[in-house]
């Protein structure tokens, strides 16, 4: 959580990183609203008072939504129709999403309002800032979106706390959201025409789990350079794959970065010079082809940050509101597709890093020819070693297959035909979410068989960026001398994963950044 020390994050509705979501989102920065976007919203909510005045038909606010749109709604029910749809949007299942992505969800929506499009009052938009300001998080049910006409339920059940209903986390309480409000010194919103559309319509908690997901990828993605490269080390293979001019014949940039990586990680290892004169050639595909598949998921996931990024500066709900044009324009940015098609590409893409890291392991493992002992464990049949370890990694990577199956190619149809594709980037995104998990816990696995490893090729030291990841694991990871159980081993080498304590320190000795 921020301390009053920490710097806030101003909105101005055109400006928001990934770096910036996740800083609200997970540590808790606070956030302002600009000067500018504040006139912006003012600008847009007097236009839809004038139009809703003059008796204009307005989508969602004089009509019904979705297959409803033809149905005239009287003026007098205009503040009662948005009730009603949060209301009865708010049809979600399934376990709550985490503190962390409905925040993220939050303020993606704050800063989407803060553009001066969506024709919501200041006050709206200052009461939604003060509930991430004051901790006050939303319950939000995992499940309920088809991710077209954005995130209806999600989003609905995020606006409840704005209305005193359903239930929210107060500080890590959980508790009914009128409580929440009260504690924090907050009043209720009292919804009006057009607002409870502008706040249930639009991709932000797809972006948000997207968005923190990216990141955390990417963190895996450095995390992989650096235990592959331990991995190679140890199974004694070759190091002449990362020699330039093979990757300047192939230059996709993801390609070159790891090739990169691969030589400063290695750089001056008394491990690698040992064996040079050994007469092998080539290795296992797992090991000669790091810099490929490696490379290759980096780029798809530079791909999906691109999307991501453009997605968080968008505004996605629907009807828009156009002040200086005079213009109420109905339109579909509401549709996931964007987001769907990124998370499922990443989810894929990081699926694949566990599948080549499982190789490594199970080759680690079975490394006899390469004059390691079976299971890396020196009495082998009275000991099983790290056996049961590569099983765990493989069971991670077999759930991941069926994880990584598309999820924006399908389409089911809602609202009696109006909502006829839908995207389903909401189920990509958590799909994602899972996926990352599972490649957190192969690559332990793999860190385990690496470190493992390491240790019967003393006492040659490992390279420069090696070197310094070893240490770290060491301090945290015993060696393997007798059969003990390796849960907590693994869940020792997540967290070294997990925290950037591993890359950190790889980093460090080799005085670069593995991105």
């Amino acid at each position: 959580m921020a301390t009053l020390a920490t710097p806030s994050i101003e909105l101005d509705g055109k400006h928001l990183s990934l770096e910036q979501i996740r800083q609200i989102a997970e540590d808790g920065v606070r956030v302002t609203v600009s000067k500018e976007a504040r006139e912006r919203v003012a600008a847009a909510r007097a236009f839809v008072d004038r139009q809703f005045d003059k008796g204009e038909a307005i989508y969602g606010v004089t009509t019904g939504f979705g297959r409803l749109a033809n149905v005239s709604v009287a003026p007098e029910d205009a503040a009662l129709l948005q009730i009603n749809l949060v209301r009865s949007h708010a049809a979600g299942t399934g376990p709550p999403l985490t503190e962390a992505f409905v925040r993220a969800a939050g303020v993606l929506r704050a800063s989407s309002l803060a553009a001066g499009h969506s024709g919501i009052r200041t006050s709206t938009l200052d009461l939604l800032v003060a509930i991430l300001n004051e901790h006050i998080t939303p319950v939000v049910p995992m499940q309920g979106s088809v991710g077209a006409s954005g995130d209806l339920a999600p989003l609905a059940h995020m606006t409840l706390t704005l209305l005193g209903e359903g239930e929210a986390f107060y500080r890590g309480e959980r508790m009914p959201a009128a409580r929440a409000l009260e504690l924090a010194g907050l009043e209720p919103l009292q919804l009006q025409a057009k607002e409870g559309l502008s706040l249930v319509n639009g991709t932000e908690v797809m972006t948000g789990i997207a968005a923190l997901a990216t990141i955390r990828g990417e963190g895996l993605i450095a995390a992989a350079d650096v235990i592959g490269a331990m991995s190679l080390e140890a199974w004694l293979g070759t190091d002449t794959v990362f020699d330039t001019r093979i990757n300047a014949l192939r230059p996709h940039p993801g390609q070159k970065r790891v090739a990169d990586n691969m030589r400063a990680l290695l750089y001056d290892s008394e491990i690698m010079q040992s064996h040079r004169d050994c007469g092998r050639v080539q290795d296992q595909y797992s090991f000669r082809c790091i810099r490929v598949v490696h490379g290759a998921v980096r780029d798809a996931a530079a791909h999906a940050r691109s999307v991501i990024e453009i997605e968080a500066v968008s505004v996605t709900d629907n009807p828009l509101v156009f002040p200086e044009d005079g213009d109420f324009l109905t339109g579909g940015n509401f549709h996931g597709q964007p987001v769907a098609l990124s998370a499922d590409i990443l989810k894929i893409a990081l699926s694949e890093l566990a599948g080549i890291s499982e190789r490594r392991l199970y080759l680690l493992l079975n490394g006899e020819e390469r004059g390691l002992p079976l299971f890396l464990t020196g009495r082998s049949g009275l000991q099983s070693g790290l056996m049961l370890v590569q099983y765990t990694s493989a069971a991670l990577v077999s759930e991941n297959k069926g994880l990584s199956w598309p999820n924006s190619v399908d389409s089911i149809p809602t609202s009696a035909g109006q909502e006829d594709h839908v995207s389903m980037g909401m189920t990509a995104a958590c799909n994602l979410d899972r996926v990352l998990t599972n490649v957190e816990g192969a690559l332990a696995c793999e860190l385990l068989g690496a470190v493992a490893a390491t240790e019967f090729r003393r006492p040659f030291k490992s390279g420069v960026g090696t070197q310094a990841a070893f240490d770290v694991a060491r301090e945290r990871i015993a060696p393997w001398v007798e059969d003990r159980i390796p849960a907590p081993d693994i869940e020792a080498a997540r967290e070294l994963i997990r925290s950037g304590a591993l890359v950190g320190a790889a980093e460090h000795a080799i005085a670069g950044k593995l991105v």
